[in-house]
């Protein structure tokens, strides 16, 4: 993304709007790039040029290689509030973050809630298996059920690019520690999911919740980051693995990883991600408004109507 681009894409909220976190949940993703401090703004520079940014118009700063941020800029940022993450390549990885979105714990508090209840631990894990089937009513299926026809249609997006693609499919099969002794489609599904899981990790965090409290996944530090993932793995990187491994580049694992960068910016899966995790964590937030200009890559507005700021409420009346 060149500076013009980011320049152009930006969009800044009305000034009633900046101390509303929830009107101003912009992620901006900067790569190959040095970030200083001048006045309020935070000034990016890079080889076409410098341009200034508001901080109170940024939700979360994405970190991707070749950045550089100076700690007059990390004063800034911290003290706007605004969330910073670390990244590989368009978030195909994840590093490290600071701070969350916002200064309340109430997404974490939330999901804390829902997970640690058994009823509504089940029925957000229904709402993620009513995602990848939308057109079906799965609302009163077991765990086992669902895990069930998820099972199938996983085998069937298999089945299916194995055909496309003329690779033989006889399964999952790979070792963590001997990632070379896998197939090669083996090997660039392993590549790829590993881009899901670090978008995903960056999302969760971002948005304040817990990589670690999952629904599907539980009992590992990153079970969220695995639910989240699976939500779109039939539709990115099982495609792109068979692809791949009809004819195997020289550097799998790079070529996959590049493939599965451009499809999650394609696709939009970032912006995804977040509406899926506020849908599954608060039934209110299923409905904002996901109409973006073509040109606001990496950038999010979440448009929900808001109580006034600035406006003086009788103790009776809850703000």
């Amino acid at each position: 993304m060149s500076m013009k681009e980011i320049a152009n894409g930006m969009l800044k909220p009305d000034l009633q709007a900046l101390p509303q976190i929830k009107d101003r949940m912009s992620f901006l993703y900067l790569e190959h790039c040095r970030l200083n401090r001048e006045d309020s703004a935070i000034t990016v520079k890079d080889k076409e040029g410098t341009i200034h940014i508001p901080a109170a118009v940024i939700s979360v700063l994405l970190l991707g290689p070749g950045t550089d941020i100076s700690h007059r800029a990390m004063e800034l940022i911290g003290d706007a509030g605004v969330t910073v993450v670390w990244i590989g390549e368009h978030g195909v990885r994840y590093y490290a973050s600071g701070r969350p979105l916002t200064s309340r714990s109430t997404m974490l508090i939330k999901q804390a809630e829902l997970v640690t209840n058994q009823r509504s631990h089940l029925a957000v894990a229904r709402k993620m298996y009513q995602i990848r089937f939308p057109s079906e009513d799965v609302s009163g299926l077991t765990m086992q059920q669902l895990r069930g026809k998820e099972g199938s249609r996983v085998r069937n997006a298999y089945r299916e690019a194995s055909k496309k693609w003329g690779i033989p499919w006889d399964g999952r099969d790979y070792k963590v520690d001997d990632f070379a002794s896998g197939s090669p489609v083996n090997q660039a599904l392993s590549s790829g999911n590993a881009c899901l899981y670090g978008l995903a990790h960056s999302v969760i965090v971002a948005l304040g919740c817990s990589a670690g409290l999952g629904f599907v996944h539980v009992g590992h530090e990153n079970s969220f980051s695995y639910d989240i993932a699976d939500l779109y793995k039939a539709d990115v990187t099982i495609p792109i693995a068979f692809e791949i491994a009809s004819d195997p580049p020289e550097d799998l694992p790079s070529e996959t990883r590049r493939r599965v960068r451009d499809k999650l910016v394609s696709e939009r899966i970032l912006e995804k991600m977040v509406h899926d995790i506020r849908w599954l964590l608060d039934e209110d937030a299923g409905s904002y408004n996901m109409e973006m200009e073509a040109d606001e890559v990496y950038l999010w507005n979440n448009q929900h109507d808001y109580i006034k700021n600035g406006f003086s409420f009788k103790e009776d009346k809850a703000r």
